[in-house]
């Protein structure tokens, strides 16, 4: 499994996070705590990378002519914007093509990098649909997410499958 490469700002990242733990009444020098900050840091920029891709370039890396495609039950992990918990489930997306296709993993990259953003899952959902209409100009296209919220199980109304 290759490193992944860390985004500008690792360090300063690392030292909001060490504040943060501070700031919640944790000692980050404490053992199990002293790099915490970095692997959050880190686990945040492979979180949120989605911002440094481009999804148009995925789905036209590989077109081929047909006329027929469909894919469903993409697995999706994203955080939530308005408390960065996570949200998780299936993204199923479905187009009737133009005369062409993607390859069946371009579309699951896609939700990939929309996905590891900072999102709220309708925008997640729009701007999926939004890509795959504005790059293959297919005939039809429809994004359907199933997806689980933490941030309604974990706080708030705290509703198990929320």
């Amino acid at each position: 499994m290759t490193t992944p490469e860390y985004r500008e700002g690792l360090d300063d990242l690392a030292s909001h996070y060490k504040s943060v733990l501070s700031l919640l009444g944790e000692d980050p020098e404490r053992e199990g705590l002293q790099k915490t900050p970095m692997r959050v840091a880190k686990a945040m920029q492979v979180l949120t990378r989605g911002y440094e891709q481009d999804p148009h370039k995925v789905l036209t890396d590989a077109l081929f002519k047909e006329i027929e495609q469909f894919k469903i039950g993409i697995d999706v992990f994203s955080l939530g914007e308005h408390h960065m918990l996570p949200f998780y489930g299936k993204a199923h997306v479905a187009y009737i093509p133009n005369g062409y296709i993607t390859g069946l993993s371009k579309i699951a990259r896609v939700v990939d990098i929309f996905s590891h953003r900072l999102q709220v899952q309708e925008r997640l959902t729009q701007q999926i649909r939004e890509c795959i209409e504005q790059t293959l100009h297919p005939l039809g296209v429809m994004v359907v997410i199933e997806a689980k919220h933490m941030c309604m199980q974990m706080r708030g109304v705290e509703k198990m499958g929320s």
